[in-house]
C-alpha cells in the first residue's frame, strides 16, 4: 500500500496494483483500473517513488522469508502436467 493525501480532504492508504495512470493536469489525478479517480497533493514524480519503494519492499520480504526458509520445506507452484516430487 501506498499512502497519498486527497486534494480536499485526508491522506488514505491506495493499492498500487490497481493504478492504470496518473497525470498532472496540472493536479495529479490517479486513475484506478476500475474507474475511480484521486485527486491527490503528491506529485507524479512522488507516486512513482512510493510504489517503487512498495514493490522493493515486497521483494525484499520475499528474499527475507526465503533466506530464513533456507533448508526447510519450500513451497512452489506445479504447472498442471507436471509430476509431483
Amino acid at each position: 500500500m501506498i499512502t497519498v493525501t486527497r486534494l480536499n480532504g485526508p491522506a488514505f492508504a491506495l493499492n498500487p496494483d490497481l493504478i492504470e495512470r496518473v497525470e498532472a493536469t496540472p493536479d495529479t489525478v490517479i486513475h484506478l483500473v476500475g474507474g475511480t479517480n484521486y485527486v491527490v497533493v503528491e506529485t507524479v514524480d512522488e507516486i512513482i517513488m512510493r510504489v517503487r519503494e512498495s514493490r522493493a519492499a515486497v521483494i525484499a520480504l520475499s528474499h527475507l522469508v526465503d533466506q530464513r526458509t533456507a533448508g526447510g520445506p519450500n513451497l512452489r507452484v506445479v504447472p498442471s502436467g507436471e509430476p509431483e516430487e
